[in-house]
């Protein structure tokens, strides 16, 4: 669901956020109204440009946990993420996979901005489907973003191009799959104690 805005986000889009409007995609929507989906607003970020602070609109609630929540599209994640640098927010916190199985886009890549200064954060969401789990590396702007997205590679199968070295970081090289995948089948060995060692097959080997 796409958040309907009212109109003084409108106008407060053309002035601090407006300079991130360029390259700013929601999923499903174009322009000011379609830059924002259900999730949180604002930080001091918003706060500022709003000059008042979050309140519900209808049955969607701005500020979930205090956290600004920006949905973009996967083009164009890089100059979002320059543009948050260039308004403080210089600290690239963390960088996760998400699996929304079993819903299209399904793959999700989280950034989490600080900025150190105003001690306030900010969240950049992308999705890409599972037939094309591409999205450019942010690893030559943001060194940290390295290993990060090589677990999110090793871990969800979202291919980072332009990575410097892009192969698996927690399971061998050969491994098959994504287990951090939802769909991903659940197996193991079974676990010996004293009350079943007997009932498991060459428990003694």
């Amino acid at each position: 669901m796409t958040l309907s805005l009212p109109a003084v986000f409108g106008r407060a889009l053309h002035g601090l956020f407006g300079r991130l409007a360029v390259g700013l995609r929601a999923i499903g929507g174009e322009g000011p109204g379609a830059l924002l989906r259900q999730h949180s607003f604002p930080g001091l970020l918003l706060r500022r440009a709003l000059g008042r602070s979050p309140r519900r609109s209808g049955r969607t609630r701005l500020g979930f946990r205090g956290r600004a929540t920006l949905v973009v599209h996967p083009a164009h994640v890089r100059s979002v993420l320059a543009a948050l640098r260039a308004e403080g927010y210089g600290f690239l916190a963390s960088v996760h996979g998400v699996d929304y199985h079993p819903d299209e886009p399904r793959l999700g890549v989280h950034y989490e901005l600080l900025d150190m200064t105003r001690v306030d954060r900010i969240t950049v969401k992308l999705r890409v489907p599972t037939d094309a789990p591409v999205v450019e590396s942010v690893t030559g702007d943001w060194p940290t973003a390295n290993h990060q997205e090589r677990e999110i590679y090793d871990m969800f199968g979202v291919v980072f191009t332009g990575h410097p070295d892009l192969r698996r970081i927690l399971m061998p090289e050969d491994y098959e799959g994504h287990p951090q995948r939802r769909d991903f089948p659940i197996g193991g060995e079974p676990v010996l104690f004293t009350h079943n060692e007997r009932e498991t097959p060459g428990w003694f080997e």
